[in-house]
């Protein structure tokens, strides 16, 4: 048997194309009209356009209560939790450069402390740092019941009116 398969003799029907399995002729075993989608591309190749954007309209007619509830909440326990940070941040920077001490010495000369506060207790950092906190806890619960109250008038206005009508774009 020769050796067409492994090496096509140029001009031959298997030079340019898939390898096929020849007969001792040299003859295809399948005729080309049984094998219609031999030897053509799967898919012509097409360059892809740009698509266009697509464009929806859409009303914002209901939000749940107590998903932004839940979402208020956590949001101003992180704007607590950056408060508080901050404060201490801000207190030791304002303690290494010694403005409390330059503050308790301006209030001792200017003789306002007769009534017996010391000023470095009232400014001392677990007091600063309690205030804040208590502050911020107080804030973060107005906050959650404020944005709820908000939520749920949003729905029965949205009743009434039909929501918020936005327009959405696929850029």
């Amino acid at each position: 048997m020769s050796d067409n398969l492994s090496n096509p003799m140029p001009g031959s029907a298997n030079a340019h194309g898939p390898r096929v399995a020849r007969s001792a002729t040299n003859q295809p075993l399948i005729a080309d009209h049984d094998r219609p989608n031999e030897n053509k591309p799967v898919r012509p190749v097409q360059r892809w356009k740009k698509p266009r954007a697509r464009r929806m309209n859409l009303s914002l007619t209901r939000v749940d209560a107590w998903s932004v509830a839940k979402v208020t909440f956590l949001l101003a326990l992180a704007g607590a939790l950056i408060k508080i940070v901050a404060v201490l941040v801000l207190w030791t920077i304002l303690k290494i450069a010694g403005v409390f001490d330059q503050l308790t010495t301006m209030v001792s000369s200017a003789g306002l402390d007769a009534g017996g506060i010391n000023l470095a207790n009232v400014l001392s950092l677990p007091t600063v740092l309690g205030g804040v906190t208590l502050f911020s806890i107080v804030e973060m619960v107005l906050i959650t019941i404020v944005v709820s109250i908000f939520a749920l008038l949003y729905n029965v206005v949205c009743a009434l009116v039909g929501g918020v009508h936005i327009t959405l774009g696929d850029d």
